[in-house]
């Protein structure tokens, strides 16, 4: 592993723990409130406070016209999140967190890999190699067993 990516990656385990984490506390949120809708409300409404805050700290905005210029596509962004936190909300408390966990990482490792093949988004391409679904498997197959 190259020394520059270090950083990067521990940042991304961090990232990833704080899901495993996240996870069970949304569905606790929903558990009291009632409903996994709610409860992602509140969820993306704290977040939207904390990243306010951290953004009135840093004092950066956009670019003159750099919301003009953006694609629409980029901003599907958030919906996207809202179904993976409703999701997660509501399935948590009926899988565990380990095969909750094993099942959103399997697909998406499944769809990054396919993002990564076509070049989507503006990411360079990277070619599907055997080794690549290899690892693809062997997650899955970590997804199977979380279940036995």
């Amino acid at each position: 592993m190259q020394m520059a990516h270090l950083l990067p990656i521990l940042a991304l385990l961090g990232a990833g723990s704080v899901l495993a984490i996240q996870a069970p506390i949304n569905a606790a949120l929903a558990r009291g409130l009632g409903d996994p809708v709610i409860a992602a409300c509140i969820n993306f409404f704290v977040g939207f406070l904390v990243l306010l805050i951290v953004n009135l700290i840093r004092g950066s905005s956009p670019q003159d016209g750099a919301l003009t210029i953006t694609p629409l596509w980029a901003f599907v962004g958030g919906a996207l999140g809202a179904c993976y936190i409703v999701s997660l909300i509501w399935a948590i408390p009926q899988t565990g967190a380990l095969t909750a966990a094993a099942a959103t990482i399997f697909a998406q490792l499944a769809m990054a890999l396919i993002l990564d093949r076509i070049g989507a988004f503006g990411l360079p391409v990277q070619e599907i190699t055997w080794p690549r679904v290899a690892g693809l498997a062997l997650v899955m197959a970590g997804l199977l067993l979380s279940r036995m």
